[in-house]
């Protein structure tokens, strides 16, 4: 079990980005949480299989269409013991 800090950058906001993650993140058995920051960025914190995480990350540098992902930045950190995966409003 690992878990991620994930930083997406690009047009990744008003294009269903926290709904495709949250599917995504579902389909793969991930757990954590998706949510849109001020400063235009999408931050993920996801927790699962390292094979999972890696094809989750993978979907993460596609996102959906309509969106244009210019970067992505991970970062492992400690265990947080999610049960869940879900998105949280701000």
């Amino acid at each position: 079990m690992k878990t991620f800090r994930i930083f997406v950058m690009g047009f990744v906001q008003g294009v269903n980005f926290r709904s495709f993650i949250k599917d995504t993140a579902e389909s793969l058995e991930i757990k954590g949480y998706v949510r849109n920051l001020d400063d235009s960025r999408v931050e993920i914190l996801a927790e699962g299989d390292i094979d999972k995480l890696k094809d989750f990350i993978d979907a993460c540098k596609i996102g959906p269409l309509g969106s244009r992902v210019k970067n992505v930045e991970t970062n492992e950190i400690n265990h947080q013991g999610f049960t869940i995966f879900k998105i949280m409003r701000n």
